[in-house]
């Protein structure tokens, strides 16, 4: 049988920041932000129809600046965290970024180039972070015809800011993977800070903080909770290195030097194996990591010719990894010998019944 067509949503306005909204359980569901130096912002909510194979969207106006990460709420699918800039003066350049969209995979995945400053002398951008809640109407999961042109863009509900640029610019808000989703972590320059939300979100608390010790100007690139050890530990990635953090007292748990040879972009942990950790960079590598023994990468895929922007896990099937580059390409990897099944290899239930008809790899 042969695949389904691909379907293709098209943005008004370039995008770098895409995540699926995992609350929402009755539909496949993704949140991406767009980036307009010229015009408000859009968080558009795209679901994915499986058996019709379309896609139905929403629009929401991001008015206080350029998106560079968003985050979904694990608990509460009406609530998201997004990172944006604030321009105070002057003009920056414009970017270029891809968007990879697959319906019959539960990933996310963008790949960008750099931004380019023209006037870097009397620019300045303040990096922010803050929680907002959608519109009740599109919790419930009322949508727009995608191609009706009266459709008209509704705004987003501040509750809360993340900081209030005391710690510095704001990379990224990680959510605890379970929970109430009432814990975020947010990474800010060379800090660390661990939230706690109060009643509606309307207000974050600071519950704890650390800081990187080190000499020159250290500051983190990337983030992610890990989803197990009872949702304790973080990792994170600052220059060429990664780290592991306990929530509970703040403290480094395990720190691997010269992960890569040039800046850390992007980490991910297994879903189904809790010290597995896969990690990529500017040095066009994909790294996988046993964080109980951080001397040697368990494997290294050099398959991107560029700079490489993403890696995540497939949440069903761990054995597939998804890397985003900026050499223009997606490629999807079959990690069968580090998986939690590292003996089997991805069958439909129809086949089972057929198994001469398929090889094992």
């Amino acid at each position: 049988m042969e695949d389904d067509a691909p379907v293709i949503y098209g943005l008004e306005f370039q995008a770098r920041a895409l995540t699926p909204q995992t609350a929402e359980t009755d539909a496949i569901r993704f949140l991406v932000g767009t980036q307009s130096l010229k015009y408000d912002n859009q968080i558009h909510i795209i679901d994915f129809d499986d058996e019709n194979n379309i896609i139905n969207k929403n629009v929401l106006l991001h008015q206080v600046g350029e998106i560079w990460h968003i985050s979904a709420s694990p608990a509460d699918k009406g609530v998201l965290a997004t990172c944006y800039n604030k321009r105070l003066l002057g003009i920056w350049g414009i970017s270029c970024s891809l968007l990879i969209f697959n319906p019959h995979e539960f990933f996310t995945v963008m790949s960008e180039l750099p931004i380019h400053e023209e006037h870097a002398s009397d620019s300045r951008v303040q990096a922010c972070a803050a929680v907002w809640r959608m519109p009740k109407e599109l919790e419930s999961g009322s949508h727009e015809s995608p191609d009706d042109p009266a459709s008209t863009a509704q705004t987003l509900e501040l509750l809360c800011h993340l900081d209030n640029g005391a710690h510095g610019n704001v990379a990224c808000v990680v959510w605890e993977p379970m929970g109430d989703g009432k814990k975020v972590i947010s990474l800010a320059d060379s800090h660390i800070l661990l939230w706690d939300l109060q009643a509606s979100s309307s207000q974050a608390v600071l519950a704890s903080s650390a800081a990187l010790e080190g000499r020159g100007q250290l500051r983190f690139t990337a983030g992610r909770w890990s989803p197990h050890h009872n949702c304790t530990q973080v990792a994170t990635a600052s220059d060429t290195t990664l780290r592991g953090w306990d929530t509970r007292s703040m403290s480094q748990i395990y720190c691997i030097e010269n992960a890569h040879g040039q800046l850390v972009r992007d980490l991910d942990f297994n879903p189904n194996k809790q010290y597995y950790l896969a990690s990529c960079g500017d040095d066009c590598k994909v790294k996988f990591w046993d964080t109980r023994n951080v001397t040697e990468p368990v494997k290294t895929l050099e398959e991107h010719s560029h700079w490489v922007w993403s890696v995540r896990y497939n949440h069903s099937h761990d054995q597939l990894v998804l890397t985003g580059s900026s050499d223009s390409r997606v490629i999807l990897s079959n990690m069968v010998s580090i998986s939690s099944e590292p003996f089997g290899h991805l069958v439909d239930d129809d086949d089972v019944s057929d198994p001469e008809e398929h090889h094992a790899e």
